[in-house]
């Protein structure tokens, strides 16, 4: 199939396919007579595991990671596992983060609203963020 008919069968742009074959994420084509690749139904499988994947959180580093595994024969599971695993306790940093930041900004409002906007006389600053740090 052309790259056109790839693109549509998978819901990727051609820029995108063209883009991870140069990254070796997805191997290059065999070429028609008039010089069109040509991808066989493999590359569909691929290209769907690859979006399966990136839909997972995985980066196309840590993508290529598990496939360069698959391709030489070993199994890639427990690797996958340790890099979800990864992606979960970075989910938890950055949920705590939100949290903390919330926390802040829910004070800062709080103490807001106690504030007298007529106080509020410098230019350069607002009294509400002035008096946060």
């Amino acid at each position: 199939m052309k790259i056109g008919e790839l693109g549509h069968r998978c819901d990727v742009s051609t820029k995108t396919i063209r883009y991870y074959e140069s990254i070796g994420l997805l191997d290059a084509p065999a070429r028609a007579a008039n010089g069109y690749r040509d991808y066989g139904d493999d590359a569909v499988e691929r290209l769907g595991f690859i979006r399966d994947a990136q839909a997972t959180g995985l980066t196309l580093a840590e993508v290529a990671s598990v496939l360069e595994l698959k391709g030489s024969g070993e199994r890639s599971c427990a690797h996958t596992m340790a890099l979800i695993e990864a992606h979960v306790v970075s989910i938890d940093a950055q949920i705590e983060q939100l949290v903390a930041a919330r926390r802040e900004l829910a004070a800062l409002a709080e103490r807001a609203r106690g504030l007298d906007p007529s106080s509020c006389t410098d230019p350069n600053r607002c009294q509400v963020i002035a008096g946060a740090a």
